[in-house]
């Protein structure tokens, strides 16, 4: 873990994180939960989307809004 650390210039701790996140997705793939998941990207993807645009619009106000001080 600490050669791929080295080698890709993250923190060992992100890898093991990772790591973890594999196993427990392989676990999810090969029991047939994915399938429900899937059900839920839509509705994920319009909120993520939703909040992408709330977070531009903020962005935009506090931009005009220090740039004129």
């Amino acid at each position: 873990m600490a050669e791929l650390a080295r080698k890709y210039d993250v923190h060992p701790t992100q890898i093991a994180g990772w790591k973890r996140q594999a196993k427990g997705g392989m676990v999810a793939a090969f029991s047939g939960k994915v399938a429900s998941v899937q059900k839920d990207a839509p509705a994920e993807i319009r909120e993520l989307h939703a909040k992408i645009g709330q977070l531009t619009v903020e962005k935009d106000f506090l931009e005009r809004a220090f740039a004129k001080r």
